[in-house]
């Protein structure tokens, strides 16, 4: 075999990398191609799922948001890989009752639910008188802003 980081570095039992690659010499390289292909392949196999919850909670008990009109909105305009509707598996937007269960495989941000969500706000034309806040890190909940503390501080 070819081993020319030997004459450069004699403590060093393996040959460059360079070389390894170019000769077809005897090498332990193309065992290290398909330890990196098993990893990729374990990697894919196991699915991270993360999980989100849309609480209407307030506004779905003053009958000013139908849960299921978002969740049609939602299963209508969330994107996987650039497209709408393309959701297949990977997205998956349930309800119970006034909550919104979107349980989605990795790349996808909890942020989007809120820009998604704020976007079918917008479209109620109800922007002005309810928020999407973050109560812990995998929920977020419609809330009215809070007109009284205006008043009290007058």
């Amino acid at each position: 075999g070819c081993w020319q980081s030997m004459a450069q570095a004699p403590s060093l039992s393996l040959p460059c990398r360079k070389c390894a690659l170019a000769c077809a010499c005897d090498t332990p390289v193309p065992a290290m191609a398909i330890k990196g292909i098993k990893k990729k392949a374990a990697v894919k196999g196991k699915k991270q799922l993360l999980k989100f919850t849309i609480d209407l909670q307030q506004p779905a008990d003053d009958n000013i948001i139908e849960p299921k009109d978002l969740e049609k909105f939602l299963n209508s305009r969330i994107k996987v890989e650039g497209k709408t509707g393309n959701l297949g598996e990977r997205v998956v937007v349930t309800r119970d009752k006034s909550k919104i269960h979107v349980s989605a495989e990795v790349p996808f941000s909890k942020r989007y639910l809120k820009y998604l969500s704020k976007k079918y706000l917008k479209m109620q034309q109800l922007r002005d008188f309810l928020r999407v806040v973050a109560p812990n890190k995998t929920s977020y909940e419609l809330r009215y802003f809070n007109i009284n503390e205006d008043n009290e501080e007058e």
